[in-house]
């Protein structure tokens, strides 16, 4: 059973089919799909599973702080659900790929008091841009 699947269960999330379709397709590392490739990969497991179920899955996922929307340079959004390990994304300017990344280090201690001005930081999202291996060999 995936982190994710085992997550839901364990807030009591009801599985249908449809939900759990929709969190086996959202299981693994590096996974950042956007909705309609959500649907297209719940469709092939489920073919009945409807676009509206999946957004409205996904909308739920996210409320619940299970998985993470990712919205970079204005492309559609796509959902992380490795939303409980703490983590930056790597993104390729060309064609949009998201990669997990886990800088060294505390990035919230290693902002000095004096670039916090007054603010106490509770969380951090970085962004690291460049071109994947694709785009760069293309």
């Amino acid at each position: 059973m995936s982190d994710l699947l085992e997550r839901l269960r364990g807030r009591g999330w009801r599985l249908t089919a449809q939900r759990r379709v929709v969190a086996e397709v959202l299981d693994g590392d590096h996974v950042h799909y956007t909705a309609d490739e959500v649907h297209a990969k719940a469709a092939d497991l489920l073919p009945e599973i409807s676009r509206a179920t999946v957004y409205n899955t996904l909308g739920e996922l996210v409320s619940l702080g299970e998985v993470l929307e990712v919205c970079t340079d204005g492309r559609a959004k796509r959902y992380d659900p490795n939303a409980h390990h703490a983590h930056q994304h790597l993104v390729c300017s060309r064609c949009g790929t998201i990669r997990d990344v886990h800088p060294a280090g505390d990035l919230v201690a290693n902002l000095p008091s004096e670039e916090r001005f007054g603010f106490q930081v509770s969380a951090v999202d970085v962004t690291f841009r460049g071109i994947c291996p694709d785009c760069a060999a293309a």
